[in-house]
């Protein structure tokens, strides 16, 4: 299961805060915040937050200030960061089945498997998606107003185009055939049956 650390995950919410204070500001002058603000509003306990927001800044996301104004901005747009290269900055790649690692071939199922295409599919439309979610569409007030295009590998040698306000539609039809596709048909009848709840 994908699941990210609660270093990304502060990380994540460290930056779309300093993203929605600059929005709001609406360029009446930088504004920033402290560690204990944000630790305080989100509830972070501030020693791991102050590791988060120093590593941020030794990769360039964010720039922090000395004194009575001092605190931590963004060093870039919010526009130009996008949600997968700060989940690697504090995770590493992200990595759905170890086919996809450089030890993948270790796997004694790697000759005979028969989801491993199917599986990069789903991976690489994973990293994908991650990777067209900026840090300005998550403070935005819809989130989805100003994502990209994202394409989404549903099918097999065959990718469906994404446009805002169609992707309910569209993680209807991955989750879909994820269920009764090709990776669905292998799936017992109670796991099946989990995933069409969800």
């Amino acid at each position: 299961m994908l699941k990210l650390t609660k270093r990304a995950d502060y990380g994540l919410i460290a930056l779309k805060h300093l993203a929605t204070q600059e929005r709001r500001a609406n360029g009446s002058g930088e504004v920033g915040a402290t560690t204990k603000e944000i630790a305080e509003l989100y509830r972070i306990p501030v020693p791991h937050l102050a590791k988060v927001l120093q590593k941020l800044v030794r990769e360039g996301f964010l720039r922090s200030a000395q004194g009575s104004n001092g605190g931590y901005r963004l060093a870039k747009e919010a526009s130009q960061i996008n949600a997968l290269e700060v989940i690697r900055v504090f995770d590493g790649p992200v990595i759905l089945t170890s086919c996809f690692t450089d030890h993948g071939g270790s796997c004694e199922q790697s000759e005979r498997c028969n989801v491993r295409e199917p599986l990069r599919k789903i991976h690489e439309g994973i990293l994908g998606l991650l990777a067209s979610i900026t840090i300005a569409d998550m403070a935005s007030d819809d989130p989805l107003a100003h994502q990209p295009l994202v394409k989404l590998y549903a099918k097999p040698g065959a990718a469906s185009e994404v446009h805002q306000g169609d992707s309910e539609q569209a993680i209807q039809r991955v989750h879909d055939d994820a269920v009764s596709g090709p990776l669905g048909r292998n799936l017992t009848g109670q796991r099946r049956e989990e995933l069409r709840e969800c």
